[in-house]
């Protein structure tokens, strides 16, 4: 007899992100313009293969390297080396030996494991979000247990961060919480704090037993390597325990190699072994070990001064693309007798339009420029060739407001 032990199962809804994508890859209209997932593409449309990753890759194939497994905690000089990108390498925590680092799956499997180290050591039940903030943030962290609320983050009348909003929020926690923060380029809005509300964000962390989680998907992005690192290095510098989550994947145009790290900063470097220990077990029972080919590209590049220095370049090559896309897509709209005010002052390869979910479907169903339901839009997805008609649409839209 057949078992049917499945048959009760409902389908789960599809990523709103990845769903929005599929539905543009279907799309049998010319002219589309995909402005949904977020990926830095180049002139032509492309995910571009960065010089000094090419050339990282041939010195690896040249070396005829066998595929054996790494250590659970991955390739020991790809963690040195990003923990100094992100963290400065006279960062005194690093110099203390106060900084744990794993290499994990991408930034989302730092998120993950970060979760699970928080919930199920530490003991955190609350985790508070940006609103708005990356969908799959709430995901992870239901997923690993917690009860998931959000802080405001965003003014959506003024069309800009809302940071006394946030600190008064962040005040109010009673209980220790972790609290998750973009650490760069935020992801929605492309509205980034300014140092003096990180540092009242800092006494906050330090009058008060909550964990800060920092996700830093797109160093390099807002203002350059080494400034949008700043948060990061601040509370660092102030003594504090966090947790940072940091990706390989914008900035180094590695997205199917699922580059990244989880970064816990402690209190002593026998804390941070300790730390390492647990990392380690969380991570053996998740996926055993990490992958080993994108880490040996990044510490190839990072590793070697002139290749460093290239790939630094490359970064700031492609911040600027952005940047110019961004203040395109501003004077196309002025054109067309519209205007989004707050898209010049937003940073990173996101924009929030302030467009409705009804608006948004529209702009796919009408005009074939597909976005994310939210009124969040991928600038690194616009070009000299769709610019126009992106800024058309959307100028169609906001007149029929009325």
């Amino acid at each position: 007899m057949a078992q049917h032990l499945f048959h009760a199962l409902t389908p789960m809804p599809d990523d709103p992100i990845m769903g929005i994508n599929q539905m543009f890859q279907t799309d049998p209209r010319e002219g589309k313009v995909n402005l949904s997932i977020g990926v830095f593409l180049n002139e032509a449309g492309k995910i571009p293969l960065l010089e000094v990753v090419e050339e990282a890759e041939k010195r690896l194939a040249e070396r005829r390297l066998a595929h054996g497994y790494l250590p659970i905690e991955g390739l020991a000089v790809y963690r040195d080396l990003v923990q100094g990108l992100v963290f400065g390498e006279s960062s005194p925590a690093r110099l203390d030996g106060r900084i744990t680092t794993v290499q994990t799956l991408g930034g989302t499997g730092a998120l993950r494991i970060a979760a699970r180290f928080a919930h199920d050591f530490l003991g955190f039940k609350r985790a508070v979000v940006p609103d708005p903030t990356w969908g799959n943030h709430i995901a992870i962290l239901k997923a690993a247990g917690f009860e998931v609320s959000a802080y405001p983050y965003y003014d959506r009348a003024a069309g800009d961060a809302a940071p006394e909003a946030l600190v008064a929020s962040l005040e109010a926690l009673e209980e220790p919480t972790l609290i998750l923060m973009h650490a760069c380029a935020h992801n929605p809005t492309g509205c980034d704090l300014t140092c003096e509300v990180w540092e009242r964000v800092g006494d906050i962390l330090e009058g008060k037993g909550h964990l800060a989680l920092l996700d830093m998907a797109y160093q390099g992005f807002a203002r350059g390597i080494d400034e949008d690192a700043e948060a990061i290095r601040m509370l660092a510098a102030r003594g504090l325990n966090f947790l940072a989550s940091s990706s390989s994947s914008k900035n180094f145009g590695l997205y199917g190699e699922r580059v990244g790290a989880l970064h816990a900063v402690c209190a002593s470097k026998q804390e941070a072994e300790t730390v390492l220990t647990i990392l380690k077990s969380i991570v053996r029972c998740e996926y055993s070990c990490p992958a080993e080919h994108g880490a040996r590209i990044v510490a190839e590049v990072l590793g070697d001064p002139e290749l460093s220095q290239q790939w630094r370049q490359a970064v700031d090559k492609m911040r600027r693309r952005v940047e110019a896309m961004r203040a395109e897509l501003s004077a196309a709209l002025k054109r067309e007798g519209a205007e989004i005010p707050a898209l010049d002052r937003q940073k990173g390869m996101f924009s929030f339009t302030g467009l409705t979910a009804d608006e948004m479907k529209t702009l796919r169903e009408e005009f074939a420029v597909y976005g994310v339901s939210n009124g969040r839009i991928c600038i690194a997805g616009l070009n000299l060739r769709n610019v126009g008609p992106a800024a058309h649409a959307i100028a169609e839209v906001l007149k029929r407001r009325g």
